[in-house]
């Protein structure tokens, strides 16, 4: 392990309605690009606390691990 954090930022615009489909285990994983083309794949559960009556929307940056595990996301707009 090297210690070395490494971030990925991209945008989310989940509606409300399809938000449903992650909260309630249909679907397991969310699936973004990030701004710089890369493709980022994580648990949806980390997404809860940014729900509102509207659904998920915003830029977010998470934060991995020099073995690829995510230690946070947040969002930064």
């Amino acid at each position: 392990m090297t210690g070395k954090m490494n971030r990925i930022r991209f945008r989310l615009s989940i509606s409300a309605e399809t938000y449903k489909r992650y909260y309630s285990g249909e679907v397991r994983y969310v699936l973004a690009r990030s701004y710089d083309g890369r493709r980022v794949k994580f648990p949806a559960s980390y997404l809860r606390r940014f729900v509102s009556h509207e659904g998920i929307t915003g830029e977010f940056e998470i934060e991995y691990d020099g073995n690829n595990r995510l230690k946070e996301i947040r969002r930064i707009s």
